[in-house]
């Protein structure tokens, strides 16, 4: 087996090849040898665009976990797809169509709808290439989108199922609408902004008492027009015996009662509240109570209609102006004060959100709320972390009924057929075109889309074939886990667990793993408007797409969100390679030939120390890696087999059996050492391979006779024990060596100048230890010898260092100038002085711990604590030196 690599690592060409490769072979189809089965769901992206990093954040903790349950002998589906995203990907079109100055109403609705195809097909295209570049093994034979077929029968079958059963129901109600899209958007779609804007206090004239008035208060004065009275508080002794009054409603002719209702806040201003049921969800409540019809006075677009009077057909905002001067000229308004406020903008967009009164489809969602409150409370689902589930019980528990309905062209047609003559609303999964209740032939299907949510809340079950029994059902639902992020527990991830209990009896997912966000290094949100995005492909381009998952997963810590460092990237692409370099010793240095073999039993009782104590701490990175995935913390996986491979594997076992392999000890302790370091390798990329997939396939076909390391059997332990005097001995030259190398630097004994060592110590493992290994201690501690003596006094230019069996002596007389070296700590102390200066000054500044993100200042006390121990230690080696 005598291979050869290239000299250095290019991702650029091993990566297109292992892509291609996989596919070719059908390698992320699931092997249906297998009996026990583990399945995931991929999040649908959005077709409107390309992945952005919070995309690659996801699907590379998606494809390490898919990729180690593939290994561990499983039948393993990771199911893609992606998601129509109606309004998102409307608007893009749009925009799109306003470049070549159309727009969609230039288009009829079957027109309009061919272009977003031909969007869907570019867009996903692209879609789909970033994501096999990512390396994301998903069975894309499987491949599904929220308008197949398949997938809309499911929605018309459950919006049905919902309508007969009373959960979907048609009636006027507050939504929140969106003047810019022209369409209703749900709570969650509603980003809320603080705002600083103005409180106008308006003076209301009392009918029939000349010169009395009453002040209410408002931000939005363009709404007064549908003002339908004014209330207090009925607790409230300013107004309480007041009765029968009548207001006049500034700059109309009408007249609107005084009112009292328990919702008004008596500390709020007057006391007293203007009722514009058809503008205010509250508003809207108070007036269904006090038996108030609602009067509209804005329309879609935000122009003031003809409720509005003179001000009809102006825009909001600017009717707002002009209603201002008429009320000041009139000797209406009492005070303008500076108020800041929440304001509700289209999170897709910013236009700013009207409450507005319309006829929409609403689902009710308590029922169905308690399904998933029941599914969670008895473990069927578990959050992981836990920490998660309180935030689903509060939302579930406040949860309010759904407006599923969209006034879009793109997206799922609600399947209601209106009948033109009698008015009846007939719901059906398929195209109706008679009326059932009066036999006409004028039906026409509800112009309305359906919240892209409710095609998505089914993507678990429809995905695989629902309502159809199929296989894959049948097989891989529930799925096994739902990699997500926090902030679409409510949008979606609590809507699958509903519908999955109501369609199917079993909640989708048996546990739900949610994830931080990615923000750059100062903690802020990643934003175009900020300048501050980061383009996953061209981190993967500059750095290599291994380096770059691998930097994703191990600084994801659990529960928290991601600061982006790019400098990190740089040093995990040096992992990469230093991995490719060891890998390129070893095929280098193997005889013509070698034959890999199972190094136990065959080599069992071959093995030497050193090799007894590479197979134990293997062994240990093993237990800590499998342990560390139960919990899924990713970033102590990579955490464990990065210091294995790079700190035990390469630093340490390649460079102890240098001397073996080129043949020093022996034909038989290099063959030996050879089979050692093929096995551990090869085991080694097994662990890193879900990380590290390209790199770690390449190194694995240059040690194998054909197949993939893909599809290869998950590691297992070697049956070495801590207690094996050869890892006891291997561990006393580790710590020796390293303790030298430390005396070493801090005494700044030049790398090129060979030393002689003394081990002060009784124990007679040390001995064995440096006798059967001198050779390679030698090498390592660039010593000139190296020797135990129990019984040296040690000299006071000696530099001492303890290790647990006893201490490592330096001597320093004749190796450093003293005053030399001592005048060069007296010079890094103050560099170090005056750093710890700034840090502290930077740490006690309120106005940066008021400002920064808590992660960052975690970050600059974790410098600062550091930066003392490094002063600690130059001030102890200033001290040996006096």
């Amino acid at each position: 087996m005598k291979k050869q690599i290239s000299d250095r690592y290019e991702p650029t060409s091993v990566e297109p090849k292992w892509i291609a490769q996989w596919e070719k072979r059908n390698s992320f189809v699931p092997d249906p040898a297998f009996k026990e089965s583990f399945s995931i769901v991929l999040p649908p992206p959005n077709v409107t665009g390309s992945l952005h990093i919070g995309h690659a954040l996801n699907h590379t903790i998606q494809d390490i976990i898919t990729r180690i349950e593939r290994k561990k002998g499983k039948s393993t589906l990771w199911l893609p797809g992606m998601d129509h995203a109606g309004i998102a990907t409307q608007v893009v079109v749009e925009r799109e169509l306003a470049k070549e100055g159309k727009k969609r109403t230039d288009f009829t609705r079957e027109e309009f709808e061919a272009q977003v195809w031909k969007w869907k097909e570019l867009s996903g295209g692209m879609i789909l290439n970033q994501q096999k570049l990512l390396g994301e093994s998903a069975d894309w034979s499987r491949e599904r989108f929220t308008f197949d077929e398949g997938l809309s029968k499911a929605v018309a079958k459950v919006f049905k199922s919902l309508y007969d059963e009373g959960l979907i129901y048609r009636g006027e109600r507050i939504i929140n609408w969106c003047p810019k899209t022209l369409t209703a958007i749900s709570d969650l779609e509603v980003e809320h902004r603080e705002v600083k804007g103005k409180l106008y206090h308006i003076r209301y004239p009392v009918v029939g008492k000349k010169g009395e008035y009453f002040v209410v208060a408002t931000t939005r004065p363009e709404t007064m027009f549908g003002d339908v009275a004014v209330a207090a508080n009925p607790n409230d002794k300013r107004y309480k015996n007041l009765i029968d009054v009548k207001l006049e409603l500034p700059l109309t002719n009408r007249t609107i009662p005084l009112l009292f209702d328990t919702f008004v806040d008596q500390e709020f201003g007057s006391g007293l509240v203007k009722i514009t049921p058809a503008h205010d969800p509250n508003d809207f409540e108070a007036g269904q109570r006090l038996g108030l019809k609602p009067l509209l006075v804005m329309n879609p677009d935000a122009t003031l209609n003809e409720q509005a009077g003179k001000y009809a057909g102006l825009e909001r905002f600017v009717a707002r102006k002009k209603i201002l001067e008429d009320l000041e000229a009139a000797g209406l308004i009492e005070k303008v004060e500076e108020h800041t406020h929440s304001v509700g903008h289209n999170s897709r967009g910013g236009a700013i959100i009207e409450p507005y009164l319309s006829t929409q489809w609403f689902c009710k969602m308590k029922p169905l709320a308690e399904l998933a409150m029941e599914a969670v409370r008895s473990g069927e689902t578990e959050f992981v972390p836990k920490l998660w589930e309180k935030t689903f019980f509060e939302w579930m528990n406040n949860i309010r009924d759904w407006c599923v309905s969209r006034q879009l062209w793109w997206g799922h047609r609600i399947p209601a057929y209106h009948c033109q003559d009698c008015k009846h609303i007939t719901v059906s999964e398929s195209k109706i075109e008679t009326c059932p209740k009066c036999g006409s032939k004028k039906v026409e299907q509800d112009p309305d889309v359906l919240d892209t949510w409710f095609s998505s809340q089914l993507w678990p079950f429809s995905t695989m074939g629902w309502p159809e029994k199929t296989e894959d059902l049948q097989k891989y639902y529930p799925t096994s886990v739902l990699v997500t992020g926090f902030d679409i527990i409510f949008f979606w991830v609590a809507r699958m667990i509903m519908m999955g209990k109501k369609f199917t009896g079993k909640s989708p997912f048996k546990k739900v793993l949610i994830h931080g966000l990615v923000r750059d290094k100062e903690g802020k949100k990643f934003s175009k408007s900020i300048g501050n995005v980061i383009d996953p492909l061209d981190m993967m381009n500059k750095y290599g797409t291994d380096s770059f998952r691998f930097f994703l997963a191990a600084t994801l810590p659990e529960a928290k969100d991601i600061l982006f460092d790019e400098s990190r990237l740089d040093g995990y692409r040096s992992f990469c390679n230093k991995i490719w370099n060891s890998s390129r010793f070893i095929l280098m240095n193997l005889d013509e030939s070698f034959t890999r073999v199972n190094i136990e039993p065959e080599y069992k009782h071959k093995l030497e120390p050193m090799d007894r104590w590479i197979l134990q701490k293997f062994n240990d990175a093993l237990r800590k890696y499998e342990k560390a995935y139960s919990k899924f913390l990713f970033f102590e996986m990579a955490s464990e087999i990065y210091e294995f491979v790079w700190g035990n594997f390469c630093d340490w076992y390649i460079e102890l059996v240098k001397p073996r392999i080129y043949g020093k000890l022996g034909p038989e302790s290099k063959a030996v050492a050879e089979q050692v370091l093929v096995d551990v390798l090869i085991k080694a990329m097994g662990l890193l391979h879900p990380f590290m997939p390209f790199l770690t396939e390449e190194i694995f076909e240059a040690f194998s006779d054909g197949d993939y390391l893909i599809k290869t059997p998950f590691p297992v332990e070697y049956s070495i024990t801590p207690e094996d005097d050869g890892v006891a001995k291997t561990n006393i030259l580790q710590e020796a060596v390293t303790q030298i190398r430390v005396q070493r630097a801090e005494n700044g004994v030049p790398l090129d100048k060979k030393c002689q060592v003394v081990l002060k110590s009784s124990n007679a493992l040390v001995e064995n230890s440096v006798r059967e290994n001198e050779v390679s201690i030698l090498q390592l501690a660039r010593l000139d010898s190296i020797k135990v003596d129990p019984n040296y006094q040690v000299q006071k230019t000696d530099s001492v260092g303890a290790f647990r069996f006893g201490q490592v002596i330096l001597p320093l007389a004749g190796m450093i100038d003293f005053e030399k070296e001592k005048a060069r700590l007296e010079k890094d102390l103050q560099k170090a002085l005056q750093e710890e200066e700034k840090l502290s000054g930077k740490l006690s500044n309120e106005n940066f711990l008021a400002k920064a993100n808590p992660d960052v200042i975690e970050k600059e006390k974790e410098k600062l604590r550091i930066l003392e121990e490094k002063i600690s230690v130059i001030k102890k080696g200033i001290e040996k030196l006096s």
